[in-house]
């Protein structure tokens, strides 16, 4: 308990120096800015931003990074509320009550409890983070290579089985991450793998531009076409127009511990996040619902709960990605892809050489969603403004930043032939179905996965039975293959309904 207490004083004197509160202040707003702009979303701008960090202590460049994500998720819910179009994917249940809300005279009751209820999630998350990280890291200090590389298998599997969209789909993207994560130079013999003559690859594919091409340009391709619904103006929310009934705060107060519960569960598990989280919450919340015929009408229980759970899943998102090395969605990936570039290995041993940062990091989401909570609520009016801002005005300079800050990684030309080519490819994978969020899970992981194996091999000369006869090992593999297991005859009991109901309707 002594150790507790200093870590928490720890994590205060670094949260809250200048610099400290200045970056996560900057973090948020740019977090809120790029939320409030649907088509953008967290993903993209933490990886446009990243340059920018590499100026500053690693504590203060996740400080902001962090920052900018879970504020993406406070703002990404004003533009579902208000046009119907998400800011970010995790928000666009939001949409589903939401908009209708709006479309009733109630978008400011429906902006305010959302703020609540997402600044409830965040500090809940939070909670459980202080307090689960700490165990699981200390039992991850016990693992040895065959557990990493089996944690990682678990990982990515339920990364393609869990993740929207067909799993099979998302087994040929982490495929595909595996093979582009082969790309730069051999571990052990130091030569150059499938680079092709371009020397500038011998690090392997830039994680900025990858991530950028494949989801920044496609959304910017995709939502520039648009025709943007009625635009609310701002003189139609005012303070009183936010102030919600007694029969919102009863409706809203259960919504939000529920959903927080299902974000801090489901934020933990890889491959998850905070859109199945969402989407798990608004199902339970229409489910237990006295009235379900109300939802879809505007429903305040509908957002209360959907938010809660979206935030809070950010929140404990964190704990697979600092503790095990194992990044808990994409935008997971990329922090930890921010880590690696900062010099911090991700995994058990950043709670007992960083505690700096682990302790700086968690109290800095407090200070964090403080700031938020003071933003949103009297900065609606901006934000509907921004909303104004035409988007063939906006989209040219989004590209042009996004260059900008693919080129000043590296200060390579062959890092934005990188970005166009992951950009088509990206066109590409949309128009087909294919989720891109595996195949970036896929890149990153897979060289710490070679890594282990390799490793492990050389350790016992050539045995791959150390993977099962290890018990951590080997319980990570069963999960995994009963995962999927579990995923096929999901999918073949659905199947067998479809065709049962195909059967009655020809009857």
């Amino acid at each position: 308990m002594t150790d507790l207490f200093s870590h928490i004083a720890l994590g205060f004197s670094v949260a809250f120096s200048w610099q400290g509160i200045w970056w996560c202040f900057v973090g948020v707003t740019l977090g809120t800015f790029v939320g409030v702009l649907p088509g953008i979303g967290a993903l993209a701008a933490i990886a446009l931003l990243l340059p920018l960090t590499f100026g500053l202590e690693p504590t203060h460049a996740l400080i902001m990074l962090a920052g900018i994500y879970y504020g993406s998720n406070y703002g990404g819910s004003t533009a579902s509320i208000l046009l119907n179009l998400p800011g970010t994917p995790s928000s666009a249940v939001t949409c589903l009550e939401g908009y209708p809300m709006a479309q009733n005279g109630r978008a400011g009751v429906a902006l305010f409890i959302t703020a609540i209820a997402s600044f409830v999630g965040s500090i809940i998350g939070m909670i459980v983070m202080g307090v689960a990280s700490p165990p699981l890291a200390a039992l991850a200090m016990s693992f040895s290579g065959p557990d990493f590389f089996s944690l990682m298998v678990l990982g990515l599997v339920a990364a393609s089985m869990l993740s929207s969209g067909s799993p099979l789909r998302g087994v040929a993207m982490i495929g595909l991450g595996l093979i582009l994560g082969l790309v730069g130079r051999d571990l052990h013999s130091g030569l150059l793998r499938f680079s092709y003559g371009v020397d500038e690859l011998y690090e392997g594919l830039p994680l900025v531009a990858v991530a950028l091409g494949i989801f920044g340009l496609p959304e910017i391709i995709r939502n520039a076409g648009k025709i943007m619904p009625r635009r609310m103006k701002a003189r139609d929310i005012t303070f009183r127009s936010m102030i919600p009934t007694k029969d919102d705060w009863q409706k809203s107060r259960g919504a939000m511990l529920r959903g927080t519960g299902l974000g801090s569960f489901f934020g933990a598990l890889p491959g998850t996040g905070g859109l199945l989280a969402s989407f798990m919450s608004y199902a339970m919340e229409k489910h237990i619902a006295k009235e379900p015929g109300r939802f879809g009408k505007g429903a305040i229980e509908g957002i209360a709960g959907p938010e809660a759970a979206n935030n809070a899943a950010v929140q404990t998102a964190f704990i697979p990605t600092l503790t095990l090395g194992i990044p808990g969605d994409v935008i997971m990936a990329i922090m930890m892809g921010a880590m690696i570039i900062h010099g911090i290995q991700p995994g058990a041993a950043v709670i007992t050489s960083h505690p700096d940062l682990f302790w700086g990091l968690l109290v800095s989401f407090l200070i964090g969603n403080f700031l938020l909570l003071v933003l949103n609520i009297p900065l609606i009016g901006l934000w509907v403004r921004m909303l104004s801002i035409p988007y063939s005005v906006l989209y040219p300079f989004i590209v042009a930043f996004i260059c900008i800050g693919v080129y000043s990684v590296n200060s390579s030309v062959t890092d934005l032939y990188v970005l166009l080519f992951f950009g088509v490819l990206g066109v590409v994978m949309a128009f087909l179905k294919f989720e891109p969020a595996p195949l970036v899970l896929g890149l990153i992981l897979g060289p710490m996965m070679e890594e282990n194996l390799r490793r492990t091999l050389t350790l016992h000369r050539g045995d791959y039975s150390v993977f099962v006869t290890r018990p951590i090992s080997a319980i990570f593999l069963t999960a995994a293959l009963l995962i999927v297991v579990l995923t096929i005859w999901s999918a073949y009991r659905n199947r067998g309904k479809r065709d049962m109901a195909q059967e009655s309707a020809a009857e």
